[in-house]
């Protein structure tokens, strides 16, 4: 969740002292709003589970909000591109410790006009930003989620399955991102 990959994210900047942190990993689609497959290049991530009852909760969400820099990109992904095998969008990627709950979805597009989630990208995306590190995040949609429930939800394999072929097509393209 976003407290074991914050504090690894530190871990890392701290020991390494990288110029750029990467973050490849999986995330969960919005159905009808993303395809399974689709690649996002995140260029803004927001914690969405943050509960304040004692001040504004929409500025509580605001502090955790990261827009990641990436003019250094040659290769900025403005465009949806498509290699043959993935398509390619530069996105906002909502995170929660938590699976999607899919009686979110319809506030998460209203509000925040998301099209998926995950785990840690917020987190690591926040501390990169403390650190001053550049931050490439890119996430490969594994699953659809709907307000009528998750295709991976009780169905594990269904997701280890696309997380190979996700994982594998990320590495894949890392060079291209890096150019």
């Amino acid at each position: 969740g976003k407290i074991s990959a914050a504090a690894r994210a530190q871990d890392v900047i701290d020991h390494l002292r990288p110029d750029l942190l990467i973050n490849l990993g999986t995330c969960g689609g919005f159905a009808g709003r993303i395809e399974t497959g689709t690649v996002i290049l995140v260029e803004r991530t927001l914690v969405y589970d943050i509960i304040e009852q004692m001040s504004d909760p929409d500025e509580a969400i605001g502090h955790y909000a990261t827009w990641l820099d990436l003019s250094w990109m040659k290769n900025d992904g403005r465009r949806t591109t498509n290699d043959g095998r993935l398509s390619v969008i530069r996105d906002l990627l909502v995170s929660a410790d938590r699976d999607i709950v899919p009686a979110d979805i319809p506030m998460l597009v209203e509000k925040y006009g998301a099209v998926a989630a995950d785990w840690e990208s917020g987190a690591i995306a926040w501390v990169a930003k403390q650190n001053g590190i550049r931050c490439l995040i890119l996430r490969g949609v594994t699953d659809l989620v709907s307000p009528g429930g998750g295709e991976a939800y009780g169905n594990i394999e269904l997701f280890h399955e696309n997380t190979k072929t996700v994982m594998k097509r990320l590495i894949e393209q890392l060079p291209y991102w890096l150019e």
